[in-house]
C-alpha cells in the first residue's frame, strides 16, 4: 500500500510527536508499505522517512524545487518526484497513494487535509484522510468539524472524508482493513 503522510517540517515541537511518528514509520516500513511524503529533511517529515527507510520500506519524496534548491530534500528518499509548486505536490501525492495520514502539522498540513477532503466531496477521488490525533493534537480540529457539521454547513457526514484515530494501534488496524479491501 502507498501511504501519503502529511506532517510538520518543524523541529521545535513536542518530542512525543517524534517518538510516535517514528513508531508509525517503522510500522509502514516493516509491513512492506511505501511512504509518499513531501520529501523535506526536517521535523516529522524527516522522522517518518528515516523510520520507514530503516525498517526496509520504500520512500517516495515529492519535492518542490524550492526545497531542493534550499538543500532540504531528505537523504532517505528512494524515489524522488520533482515538482514546482505545493499544489502540484498535493496532486502528485494524491496520484501516487492509496490513502493519506495526517500527523501533527501547521498550515501546510491543514491545507493538504482540507484540499484532499474537498476534492473527495466533489468526487475527484474516494480516498479518506486518516488523522492521527497523537497527544490530542487534533482535538480542536475535530471539535470544529463537529461544530460545522452540527450547524449544517457540511454536506453529508464529514467522517466519510476525515476520520480521527487516537492511537497508533487504531490507525494501523484501519490501514490493515484498507489494504485488505484494496487487495480484494
Amino acid at each position: 500500500m502507498r501511504i501519503s503522510v502529511f506532517c510538520s517540517a518543524n523541529e521545535k515541537i513536542n518530542p512525543l510527536f517524534f517518538e510516535k511518528t517514528a513508531q508509525l514509520g517503522h510500522w509502514i516500513g516493516s509491513n512492506g508499505h511505501t511512504l509518499v511524503y513531501g520529501g523535506c529533511d526536517m521535523g516529522l517529515m524527516e522522522c517518518v522517512a528515516k523510520a520507514v527507510h530503516e525498517a526496509g520500506g520504500h520512500v517516495v519524496g515529492v519535492v518542490p524545487s524550492i526545497l531542493e534548491k534550499g538543500g532540504h530534500a531528505s537523504t532517505f528518499i528512494d524515489e524522488l518526484v520533482r515538482c514546482e509548486t505545493l499544489d502540484e505536490r498535493k496532486r502528485l501525492m494524491l496520484q501516487n497513494s492509496d490513502v493519506a495520514v495526517a500527523l501533527p502539522g501547521g498550515i501546510g498540513t491543514l491545507d493538504e487535509v482540507f484540499s484532499m477532503a474537498s476534492q473527495a466531496t466533489l468526487g475527484y477521488h474516494h480516498q479518506q484522510v486518516l488523522v492521527y490525533d497523537m497527544c490530542h493534537f487534533w482535538q480542536p480540529l475535530e471539535a470544529l468539524l463537529d461544530h460545522l457539521q452540527g450547524q449544517g454547513l457540511m454536506r453529508g457526514d464529514y467522517h466519510r472524508l476525515i476520520s480521527f484515530f487516537h492511537s497508533v494501534e487504531e490507525l494501523e488496524t484501519h490501514l490493515i482493513h484498507i489494504d485488505a479491501d484494496n487487495l480484494s
